[in-house]
């Protein structure tokens, strides 16, 4: 059955204005979208503004003064040397015959202990020619004195006085005197000759050890010639250095009082083996490099040769020591950690009311490990050891509460003057 035409035009309009609508809705849907981003992009952002947070003071650590008798720790290094030595050469000349057996370097020999001995063939036939006149001189004097007898006896007789000068000649007063001085010119020369054969065999002077032989046997030798190096042992010398500040704080030895007692001690020691040592003096001029002030410390019985000393190191020519100077104390110093000084010799103090306050103070001495004031503190007053980033006068701050441990440091260590 065939449809009607005026059918299907009204279907093709109703299809029409139904596409017609929807694009006319799609539109308005992008335009509003549009308008929407538009407005979303135009607007400012908004941030939320909340009350900062209170920062907390910064942790520091403090010590309190206390003041006290203290003494700095004043400690240095030097060499050990040798307080007596000596050469010995020999005075006569000859050739060198024998050392005693056993004579080594290292080996202790006592005073007057032959040290070597030389051919004394020349020098005893010189002895024995040297008595030989002695004997001729006195064989001369006897018969001189004979002879002025004979004439004290003929002038008695003669029966009158002569001037005192033909009197003397009469007499021969003068023949007597030569014969007499011949006498004692061959008596010296008798006594030089024993020295002489005497001095053929060279002795120690006082107790030593044996250095360097610096001759072998054989050689010849003349007046003067160096023939052993002896090095006393009776005591030794420590040079060191040290600041010239801290000379204020020692003493010398003098004839009457003692000096500054120095504890030595060395690497090459057994663990806590020490030797005591005593400040000698001061030397006149300054070391050459650090220019600081040279010091003589003396070691008694330095090789341990004693009794009392035995078990205990030796020290040994050239060995490099450590000292450790127990200073005199002063009363009334504060000791505090070096870390609690400031530059330009400034503290930091915690006050009541727990905020920083700078304060100058008077240093009398500084090291590595604390410092010691005089003044500008006073009993009681908290001294900030820690750093600050940032310190400023009255700024807050708090001190570490006994369950925070952290950079606190041990009491028991705590310089003496100064505790937590």
């Amino acid at each position: 059955m065939n449809r009607p035409p005026f059918s299907s035009v009204a279907r093709f309009h109703r299809q029409r204005g139904r596409l017609g609508l929807g694009a006319l809705l799609a539109l308005l849907v992008l335009a509003g979208g549009m308008v929407l981003a538009w407005w979303l992009l135009s607007q400012p952002p908004r941030i939320e503004r909340r009350p900062a947070l209170a920062s907390a003071p910064p942790l520091v650590d403090a010590v309190t003064v206390i003041p006290d008798a203290v003494a700095p720790a004043l400690h240095g290094f030097g060499r050990v040397v040798a307080e007596r030595e000596a050469r010995l050469a020999s005075r006569v000349a000859g050739r060198l015959e024998a050392f005693p057996p056993g004579l080594l370097p290292g080996r202790i020999v006592e005073a007057d202990a032959p040290l070597a001995r030389l051919d004394d063939t020349d020098l005893a036939l010189t002895l024995r020619e040297a008595e030989a006149s002695l004997i001729q001189a006195e064989a001369a004097l006897a018969m001189e004195r004979g002879e002025q007898q004979r004439a004290q006896t003929e002038y008695q007789s003669f029966g009158r006085d002569l001037p005192a000068e033909r009197r003397a000649l009469v007499l021969r007063e003068p023949q007597l005197r030569s014969a007499q001085a011949e006498v004692e010119r061959s008596r010296t020369g008798r006594d030089r000759a024993l020295l002489d054969l005497e001095r053929a065999t060279l002795t120690a002077p006082w107790r030593g050890m044996v250095q360097a032989r610096l001759l072998g046997e054989g050689s010849e030798v003349s007046s003067g010639t160096e023939i052993i190096h002896l090095v006393d042992v009776s005591r030794f010398w420590v040079q060191a250095a040290l600041p010239s500040d801290a000379l204020a704080w020692l003493e010398t030895a003098t004839a009457d009082t003692s000096g500054t007692v120095v504890m030595l001690s060395s690497r090459s020691w057994p663990a806590g083996s020490v030797r005591r040592g005593e400040l000698l003096s001061v030397l006149p001029a300054l070391e050459e490099n650090g220019l600081q002030a040279q010091l003589l410390v003396a070691v008694e019985d330095p090789l341990a040769l004693a009794e009392e000393n035995r078990g205990s190191p030796a020290l040994r020519l050239g060995d490099v020591v450590r000292l450790d100077f127990q200073a005199r104390e002063r009363n009334n110093l504060i000791a505090l950690p070096a870390a609690a000084l400031r530059p330009g010799d400034e503290v930091w103090l915690l006050d009541e009311d727990e905020r920083l306050r700078r304060r100058s103070v008077v240093v009398l001495h500084r090291d590595d490990h604390r410092v010691l004031v005089a003044e500008g503190l006073t009993e009681g007053e908290r001294v900030i050891t820690s750093p600050l980033g940032l310190p400023g006068e009255g700024m807050p701050l708090r001190t570490a509460s006994p369950s925070d441990s952290r950079g606190i440091v041990d009491t028991d260590q705590a310089p003496t003057g100064a505790s937590r």
